[in-house]
């Protein structure tokens, strides 16, 4: 029978998700916010996704990407909240040794693909602003679907890398982690083992996963920056300078904790910082990326009252 490389080092079954409070009054609290983030995330994003499947004008390589985004974001946070919702009203808030891996591994693939794609984004916007009567030469249907296909298989590679790193060491208890999901950093916390190499790695990694597409995007946004300087319409530059600030909020959101988090030494980790870190690009970007990047354009406004019937409302 063949076994994973890390079955026969660890004595420990289960792990304790301990979340954010032990008091059952701040659990409730913290359970009806949070279901109230889920469902808008989900709505959000899945009204994105709808608009721009059923809107023939919304099929550009753009919102194709939004569409791959709002995908990403809604898997992304139902690979973690379900189980923090259902641990907050209930006392035992455990989790299988399988299945706290196969939760890191899930989040770990969302995550590098997430963040990969913002920087075939930026290279989008690129084109758009810096060669736009070759923009739909280049950005053919086959290069948008290639790149996002790319971003997919890095993201399992990448995570594989994580995971086998993480999982070789041994677990012989303690079992609690401080944390409301199985993430790289909070589980390496009870290896019972030095993890200095982990530490390592994981620096390696974040230079490889997101200084390098952060490298890209800056690249791209100062030939952006540079031609909108150059265009005479003042109309035209506030347009491409919006769709272009977007864009830099929603990478900023989500890189800047993530950075923090994964190329930190773990010995000056902080659990209960860490904890609103990984809230804060798990949770909060992927329920406010709808409404920056989205929700506030026209082009997506028209498409929903169009859908609606309130085509009296549709925005000029």
């Amino acid at each position: 029978m063949w076994n994973l490389p890390w079955e026969n080092h660890s004595s420990v079954s289960e792990f304790i998700l301990l979340g954010f409070s032990r008091d059952y009054q701040t659990n409730i609290i913290l359970f009806n916010i949070f279901f109230f983030l889920y469902l808008a995330t989900l709505a959000g994003n899945g009204l994105i996704v709808t608009l721009i499947h059923l809107d023939p004008h919304l099929h550009t390589p753009m919102y194709f990407f939004i569409s791959v985004l709002s995908m990403l974001d809604m898997s992304y946070v139902t690979t973690t909240v379900p189980q923090m919702l259902v641990h907050l009203v209930r006392q035992k808030k455990t989790i299988s040794y399988a299945g706290c891996v196969t939760q890191m591994c899930i989040f770990l693939v969302l995550g590098i693909t997430e963040g990969w794609l913002f920087s075939v984004m930026a290279y989008d916007r690129y084109v758009a602003i810096c060669h736009p009567l070759r923009y739909k030469v280049i950005m053919s249907p086959w290069l948008c679907g290639a790149m996002v296909v790319f971003c997919g298989l890095w993201g399992v590679t990448c995570s594989l890398v994580y995971i086998v790193f993480t999982m070789r060491l041994p677990y012989c208890g303690p079992n609690e982690i401080n944390h409301f999901f199985c993430e790289v950093p909070a589980v390496l916390k009870l290896a019972c083992a030095d993890t200095s190499l982990n530490d390592r790695v994981n620096f390696i990694l974040g230079i490889i996963l997101l200084l390098v597409p952060l490298s890209f995007i800056l690249a791209s946004y100062v030939r952006i920056f540079a031609a909108i300087l150059r265009i005479r319409s003042a109309q035209s530059r506030l347009k491409a300078f919006s769709t272009c600030a977007s864009h830099i909020t929603v990478v900023t959101m989500f890189c800047g904790p993530a950075m923090f988090m994964y190329m930190n030494p773990g010995a000056n980790a902080s659990p209960e910082r860490d904890k609103k870190l990984a809230l804060f690009y798990n949770v909060i970007s992927a329920f406010l990326n709808p409404i920056i990047y989205s929700l506030r354009n026209k082009d997506v406004k028209r498409a929903f009252f169009k859908l609606t019937g309130w085509a009296g409302r549709v925005p000029e």
